[in-house]
């Protein structure tokens, strides 16, 4: 397939996200304008979301704005000014296991904001949409791969559900407006500047202070870690493509995955992990967690199709990365 030319105003969401931040500097990097949006939310450390925006602050063409996308008429203004070509909403609530805890953030800002997200983008006929789904969507789904054919209408967590509800607003908006949309599941992202409530993190600093790490079902728990550079040139190679319209419905809309097509066990990932740390885990063996999933794995034919490309980053390659600058920014 011949290559097309990405938008040149493109809108982040999340930006000061772990993924926004480094799809804006990729985006950056090509050239586009980028008009980054975060409400700094604390469900963890500000500090960390405030260095990420550091390192975009100052780049030609990129501007930052502070908007909550759940408060409508912000967001509407957001768009009424923006003029943007595309749009990459990356902006969500994370996390399978607080959704147990404060389910109403959730609803909030991946139901509300996603609503008022696609609104914006309709009236301001932006060309393409895309949006961040998640590996979660394929819930008690037992046959591996996960392949995008497969039903996604048993969600196990509410996380997982909200993501669900995502890719059925965004098909109504494509099928009614004619609104190009595209959501992308990503599986298990990692790399630098990742999120504190994650595994790479979460180990690294407990291996590190020799602090036990809580290791659910380790025996069955398996993952399709995919590197953040990877996930990144997906968004942006999919970007650039905009959905046809659908020959049944008409509808400009589209779902693929982005994982690593490789399904590693938590063990390995542990083994990995102290070999680069040079120091040995201290386990606490947990049960599977309500909400959790034994194992993810990404089909991605669909994607390599469309785009030519196919995540790729070995586990212990991506993980010394992660490791190098972990010990940089937290000087470990």
């Amino acid at each position: 397939m011949s290559e097309s030319r990405g938008p040149r105003r493109v809108l982040v969401t999340g930006a000061a996200g772990f993924i926004g931040m480094h799809v804006a500097s990729a985006l950056l990097d090509r050239g586009d304008e980028v008009a980054g949006v975060d409400n700094l939310d604390p469900y963890y450390d500000v500090s960390l979301k405030e260095a990420r925006l550091a390192r975009l602050a100052g780049r030609a063409g990129f501007a930052f704005e502070r908007v909550d996308l759940a408060e409508g008429d912000a967001c509407a203004r957001l768009f009424r000014g923006g003029r943007f070509d595309g749009v990459v909403h990356l902006a969500a609530q994370p996390g399978v296991r607080y959704s147990l805890v404060n389910p109403a953030a959730y609803l909030r800002n991946n139901v509300d904001a996603f609503g008022n997200v696609l609104e914006g983008c309709r009236h301001a006929r932006v060309d393409h949409l895309v949006y961040a789904s998640s590996s979660s969507v394929y819930g008690a789904n037992h046959a591996l791969p996960f392949s995008e054919d497969q039903p996604t209408d048993h969600p196990v967590s509410l996380y997982a559900a909200t993501k669900k509800s995502n890719e059925l607003f965004a098909h109504s908006y494509s099928h009614l407006h004619r609104l190009p949309t595209t959501g992308l599941r990503f599986f298990t992202v990692y790399g630098p500047w990742g999120r504190p409530d994650m595994a790479p993190m979460l180990f690294t600093r407990a291996i590190l202070a020799g602090e036990p790490i809580r290791v659910f079902d380790e025996a069955r728990m398996r993952r399709d870690f995919t590197y953040v550079d990877d996930i990144v040139e997906g968004v942006v190679r999919v970007l650039d493509r905009p959905p046809r319209p659908d020959a049944a419905t008409g509808a400009p809309y589209a779902i693929y995955n982005i994982g690593n097509h490789e399904a590693v066990g938590l063990s390995e990932f542990i083994a990995t992990l102290e070999r680069l740390l040079g120091k040995a885990a201290r386990r606490d063996p947990q049960p599977m967690q309500p909400g959790d999933v034994p194992a993810t794995y990404a089909s991605i034919e669909r994607l390599r199709a469309l785009t030519g490309f196919a995540p790729h980053t070995p586990l212990a390659e991506g993980l010394a990365r992660f490791v190098a600058w972990y010990r940089e920014y937290h000087r470990a």
